[in-house]
């Protein structure tokens, strides 16, 4: 995919985006474009600004400076509330409500923006996420499993079938066997869906089975934005050769 071709069907823009939080400069002139239908992976370690360019695209965070668009519409433009609705969010560790039963959890963005049917959205979400509603729907979050909380918070992102998902170490509380069996199934959620994704992640393996693209950060900058194959083959900086070597096992952030 070429640049030009990438800008013309960019559902997600960031250019020379900035953002502190204080003295920590957690953003410093990053860029990015999301196709329709791509998924990117943004990777790196503790502190590279990852998470933090994933919530500027949904208004959790306002940068200090740099054009943000959503859609192609400037975000500032936007109303937040509504933005946030119309994004799928997949939060770290899920963000399920406790007091709520699962079909409630799943049914709330299509309830808040007026679906006809909310209770059917989440029956469907949630059997797209491998979990029956028959028999977790009326089921209390802390009675699941980590990795069904996930699927759940999943389900959620999916309810009204956004054309955008924004997921934040989705798989990154999980242990080995769970991480990798949700994997799987997340990998044919997005193929099937032709959803755009943008997706924090500290596992490369994670990023090259679910990512069309990988964008390697550091300190608030992007350096790179290709193919695993390219970034080995053809690395923009010696930190990226670094990382992939390294593969950062087990880092967060």
């Amino acid at each position: 995919m070429t640049p030009d071709s990438v800008t013309s069907t960019a559902l997600l823009q960031a250019r020379d985006v900035h953002h502190a939080f204080g003295d920590v400069h957690a953003l410093r002139g990053a860029s990015l474009e999301v196709a329709r239908g791509e998924c990117v992976a943004l990777v790196g370690e503790s502190g590279s600004g990852k998470t933090t360019l994933l919530r500027c695209f949904n208004a959790l965070v306002t940068p200090d400076a740099g054009d943000l668009r959503v859609r192609g519409e400037a975000i500032e433009a936007i109303d937040p509330v509504a933005l946030r609705r119309s994004l799928g969010y997949v939060p770290q560790r899920g963000g399920l409500l406790p007091h709520w039963r699962v079909a409630r959890n799943v049914a709330l963005v299509p309830r808040l923006t007026g679906a006809p049917d909310p209770e059917a959205a989440a029956e469907v979400a949630l059997a797209r996420t491998g979990l029956p509603p028959a028999e977790y729907g009326d089921r209390w979050p802390r009675s699941l499993s980590g990795g069904q909380r996930q699927r759940v918070a999943l389900a959620r992102a999916l309810a009204v079938e956004p054309d955008i998902i924004l997921m934040d170490e989705p798989l990154g509380a999980l242990d080995a066997l769970a991480r990798a069996e949700l994997r799987r199934e997340l990998g044919e959620v997005i193929r099937s869906s032709g959803t755009t994704v943008l997706l924090v992640t500290h596992d490369l393996e994670e990023a090259a089975i679910l990512s069309d693209r990988i964008a390697v950060m550091k300190e608030g900058r992007i350096l790179q934005v290709a193919p695993l194959e390219e970034l080995r083959a053809h690395p923009a900086d010696p930190y990226v050769t670094d990382l992939l070597s390294r593969g950062l096992p087990g880092r967060r952030g």
